[in-house]
């Protein structure tokens, strides 16, 4: 980073996001139809935040044996449909460390069977550098994820597209200056673009205030103790294990630092845009350490959320040849032919499951019915296309590598305490 930088203190002010109508999650009750938002690498998103936003309040930790306890149990998981005890039994404990599943098969010629397989059991972490590891609150905050994850199911449960813009929250996070929080912090007089008002995130991230309630939370349970970047890590976590009704379940370590400082200028040089082709995705992805599997794996968030039409609309050329013409007429007659700040409407990005977190984003990759560049680009060549196939068809092997590498990604250019604290509040550096 340039020397140059302004490195400026951040002072608290009002949310942005505005609230989103109800929508129905896998373990609630079905009320109004509404499309979440997924990470990506793209400026996609969210969907407006509900009416009835969750207080802290809202935030209802009954006792339990241990935070650390065994992973939550799901009694059917023979659909997408399948919905997990409802949430005023808090019958999503934190998943405690399990011995590592089986090894599996290699892919064969014939793709196998699509029906949804049966839940996973959590996905050990990979090794991390630093301090991170599972169980990091276990002494210090026993309740810390219990905390977080009853202000997520609070907010998914109102809004399933709060759950999609905490993955993608993360995503955003963790690609500038690393996983620090540094996306949550507030304009203030002396740096009046940080992240959050970057054109990637301005108009399109969603969850703030679910960090903001869970921080107030932890900060009257265990002042001091649980850092805003943590809080991201595990809400995205959380996130993922709603919207896949239970089968993306794992564990997520912990221990990162808050960084104190964020640069709109950051988010427009490292995440990458929706009109990338396959070589900048990959470099995009190999600077913060990740590989082609990872950038193919994490893309399949993609099988949620809603996009704006001004991400996608330089790819909607007359009959364009990496969109499916009947897909691409249905994206057209939404979308205005120049979208604008007073003008730019939402499509949904998976029209068969826009609720679940799910391996169709791969389906609809091969159908070519995906609205970006960045989508179709990973069929430009035949190692990223296998990627594609093998995720398309074998999905829980697709649910494990997103496990993985979301765990993977939330290791990324850590703070140590050289340059990093815990805050006080989620939005302002501490001084």
């Amino acid at each position: 980073m340039p020397s140059s930088d302004p490195r400026t203190l951040q002072s608290f002010s009002p949310s942005y996001i505005s609230s989103p109508a109800a929508a129905p999650t896998p373990e609630m009750p079905s009320s109004t139809p509404h499309t979440p938002q997924s990470f990506s690498p793209s400026y996609t998103s969210s969907p407006a935040a509900s009416p009835s936003n969750p207080s802290s309040s809202d935030i209802l930790v009954p006792s339990l044996p241990s935070p650390y306890s065994s992973p939550p149990s799901f009694q059917d998981h023979s659909s997408h449909d399948a919905s997990p005890a409802a949430a005023p039994s808090f019958s999503f404990p934190s998943s405690a460390p399990v011995p590592s599943p089986p090894p599996l098969a290699a892919p064969t010629p014939s793709p196998p069977s699509m029906a949804t397989p049966s839940p996973a059991r959590p996905t050990p972490s990979p090794s991390t550098k630093l301090r991170l590891k599972v169980g990091y609150y276990k002494r210090s905050c026993p309740q810390a994820e219990n905390i977080i994850r009853a202000a997520v199911r609070s907010a998914t449960s109102k809004n399933p597209g709060i759950g999609a813009g905490l993955i993608r929250l993360h995503f955003h996070d963790c690609f500038v200056q690393g996983c620090d929080a540094s996306v949550l912090l507030d304009p203030t007089p002396t740096n009046l673009q940080p992240e959050k008002l970057s054109p990637p995130n301005v108009q399109s991230l969603r969850g703030f205030e679910v960090i903001d309630l869970a921080k107030k939370a932890l900060e009257k349970a265990c002042p001091g103790r649980v850092s805003c970047a943590d809080i991201i890590s595990f809400a995205a976590r959380d996130a993922s294990l709603f919207l896949s009704s239970g089968r993306i379940n794992f564990q997520m370590p912990a221990g990162r630092l808050d960084g104190r400082v964020s640069l709109s200028s950051e988010a427009l040089q490292f995440l990458p845009p929706p009109f990338s082709n396959l070589s900048q995705l990959i470099n995009n992805f190999k600077a913060k350490n990740l590989d082609e599997d990872d950038l193919v794996v994490l893309s399949g968030a993609h099988s949620i959320g809603v996009s704006h039409c001004s991400s996608f609309t330089g790819f909607l050329a007359p009959n364009p040849p990496a969109m499916d013409p009947t897909f691409a007429a249905k994206i057209q007659s939404k979308c205005a032919v120049r979208p604008n700040v007073s003008s730019d409407p939402t499509v949904m990005q998976d029209i068969m499951t826009p609720n679940q977190l799910d391996s169709r984003y791969y389906t609809n990759i091969l159908k070519r019915n995906v609205l970006f560049a960045s989508d179709a680009a990973l069929l430009s060549s035949q190692r990223m296309s296998i990627k594609v196939l093998e995720n398309a068809f074998i999905p829980s092997r697709w649910e494990m590598k997103f496990a993985k590498a979301m765990v993977k990604m939330a290791a990324i250019e850590l703070k140590t305490a050289a340059n990093g604290e815990i805050r006080r509040m989620c939005r302002v550096i501490n001084n």
